[in-house]
């Protein structure tokens, strides 16, 4: 029985593009702004670290998103160079070009032969060859012509939500740091456990690598925030500023 089949393009890609940036986001931003709040917190008081915190925050989620723009610019430009020159090398070498399909071909156990009638279609069509050649030999991933604005807000947006989560507590203590530090250091470290969970499970990663990722993700946090803190405390008592 013959079937009609739709190809529907798959948005994979896009979606792997965005998590990855999510994920880069929230991790600096769990990360960073919580260090230098706690270090900020050995100075005994709140106002400096809230507002030193908030500075952090949007210097920090413009930065990153800025960062995520560019670099999604900087691939689309990349790949438009190297296609070009792709198209270029199939015009003015062909022979060349083709002898690499069987190359390639070859790679996977395919011999010249059982290859030939595909590298006569690819042949036949510039467009379908300089693509196989992208794909197969360069192994570049054609870049979203859409998305660069969006990868830089999910970016930026990713990091100022994981650098506020463990600065709330500084709103709600304004008069007890302290007190304001110990919550914060209990939020960064579930939410930390949490994220390193998730992350892990994301590339489905087994049930003692996520624990793993949970240890390690705390630990490097824990590792920031206690550096920053105890530098901060020490240039403080030795009254070098």
């Amino acid at each position: 029985m013959n079937r009609s089949l739709t190809v529907h393009p798959e948005p994979h890609k896009t979606h792997g593009v965005l998590v990855r940036d999510s994920i880069i986001g929230f991790s600096d931003g769990l990360t960073v702004p919580f260090a230098l709040t706690a270090g900020l917190s050995s100075l005994g008081n709140s106002k400096i670290v809230i507002l030193g915190g908030i500075a952090e925050l949007f210097a920090g989620s413009i930065s990153m998103g800025l960062g995520a723009y560019l670099a999604s610019t900087n691939d689309k430009c990349h790949y438009d160079s190297e296609e070009r020159r792709e198209r270029q090398e199939v015009k003015d070498t062909p022979e060349e070009e083709e002898e690499e399909i069987y190359v390639i071909f070859e790679k996977y156990g395919i011999s010249r032969q059982e290859s030939r009638g595909v590298v006569e279609g690819l042949k036949a069509c510039e467009d379908h060859w300089v693509q196989f050649m992208m794909d197969f030999e360069l192994r570049l991933d054609k870049p979203s012509r859409k998305y660069s604005l969006l990868e830089g807000l999910v970016m930026g947006i990713s990091y100022f939500v994981g650098g506020l989560l463990p600065m709330i507590p500084y709103f709600i203590y304004v008069d007890d740091t302290n007190r304001a530090l110990n919550v914060s250091i209990g939020i960064a470290g579930v939410v930390l456990c949490i994220f390193g969970i998730v992350r892990a499970r994301l590339i489905g990663a087994s049930l003692k690598d996520q624990v793993t990722s949970a240890i390690m993700t705390m630990l490097l946090g824990g590792i920031a925030a206690g550096g920053a803190y105890g530098i901060v405390y020490g240039i403080n008592k030795s009254h070098f500023l």
